[in-house]
């Protein structure tokens, strides 16, 4: 599932992709429009199925991670930082699952009383 949310302190918009377990697997930087959040995610679901969008990448203390990018090359989303060579490629697995088809879930809508 996606989640759009925004920032109290910045009050930009991100988005990020849940799995099924309720874990992060991909979260965006700051968007100023809630319309830009929503074709970051667009964009998330049309790139997500190509391996050759998936940046794989080594933090300075060891630990992996990835970023998934746009055709213009251009960071749409970033992985958390996992411990295992082999959690990050489950990971990028889940997100070309799960992102194409992922459902939205827009947390910046007020509940009704």
């Amino acid at each position: 599932m996606f989640e759009i949310f925004q920032s109290e302190k910045s009050k930009e918009f991100f988005f990020r992709l849940k799995a099924k377990n309720g874990q992060t697997i991909l979260s965006s930087e700051g968007y100023k429009t809630k319309s830009a959040c929503q074709n970051g995610i667009e964009s998330v679901k049309s790139n997500a199925p190509e391996d050759r969008r998936y940046d794989r990448q080594m933090s300075k203390d060891g630990k992996f991670y990835f970023n998934l990018k746009a055709a213009n090359g251009q960071v749409i989303g970033s992985s958390q930082r996992y411990t295992a060579e082999n959690s990050r490629e489950n990971g990028i697995d889940s997100v070309k699952r799960n992102a194409p088809s992922a459902p939205l879930s827009d947390l910046t809508v007020a509940a009704s009383p």
